[in-house]
């Protein structure tokens, strides 16, 4: 699969954990990415932007703004967009029911497809027992992915050297680390959509791009703009995809 997507017009977009602040933001790719999009929804499913990472330190640079610039260009051409707080940028649900212009804040929604599913979307870290019981092992554990990071954009420059091609031991780590808490996270957010009588639920925060169908109920997740730089798709006859942008890209799923 290349870069180059299959169409440009969707009938909704989705994307999540940005991280705009961050040094490790791929905001030029997202910025590339939306230039290519058409749609008249786009969901900003949390963590758009990363105030942990802006109370410690003041970054963002041209690209950043990039992605601001395009997403209020979307809207004004009548896109509309749906924001949804995630735990790093929470103070948002300060303003959860409000709309500015044709962005509309609001803590969850139900989103219909072409053909009739509906799916609860949501950030996720309503479900998430460490943000709600122990947040404090959250920001150790967001300060050890970002060394894990940087860790592995230097194994990843010796493996270009070498001949090989791009392997993200980083995402391989936190994947070793999180798959219990993962799994668990999955299983409550399938069970939210069971108890709403929904087909299933579109969310982020996990930075595990991928589309499960767990008996009958299908869990979609649109990945991240930190590594994966992933985001979910419905086009314009109602199938549900994946859409990896990297330049070695390797997942396209389908529902």
């Amino acid at each position: 699969m290349s870069n180059e997507l299959p169409a440009r017009q969707f009938r909704a977009v989705w994307i999540s954990d940005v991280h705009l602040g961050a040094r490790e933001c791929q905001a030029a790719r997202l910025a590339e990415f939306l230039q290519q999009v058409e749609t008249p929804q786009l969901y900003l499913v949390g963590d758009i932007v990363d105030t942990w990472k802006l109370r410690r330190r003041w970054y963002w640079p041209s690209s950043h703004n990039a992605v601001f610039t395009r997403i209020m260009k979307m809207e004004q051409l009548g896109t509309a967009v749906i924001l949804m707080p995630g735990n790093h940028d929470e103070m948002l649900r300060d303003y959860l029911g409000m709309s500015f212009g044709n962005v509309k804040i609001l803590d969850d929604t139900i989103h219909t497809t072409l053909d009739g599913r509906r799916f609860l979307v949501i950030h996720g870290d309503q479900f998430d027992d460490v943000i709600i019981h122990a947040k404090w092992l959250a920001f150790i554990g967001e300060r050890a992915y970002t060394i894990a990071i940087y860790v592995n954009q230097a194994f990843n420059y010796i493996r270009r050297k070498m001949g090989f091609a791009y392997w993200s031991l980083s995402a391989y780590l936190k994947q070793r680390v999180k798959a219990a808490a993962v799994r668990d996270y999955r299983e409550k957010l399938v069970r939210a959509a069971q108890d709403r009588k929904l087909d299933g639920v579109i969310c982020g925060h996990t930075h595990f791009a991928e589309i499960t169908d767990i008996n009958g109920i299908f869990y979609m997740n649109d990945g991240d703009w930190v590594e994966s730089c992933t985001a979910l798709v419905e086009h314009l006859d109602g199938r549900l995809e994946i859409i990896d942008f990297r330049p070695t890209n390797q997942l396209q799923v389908a529902v």
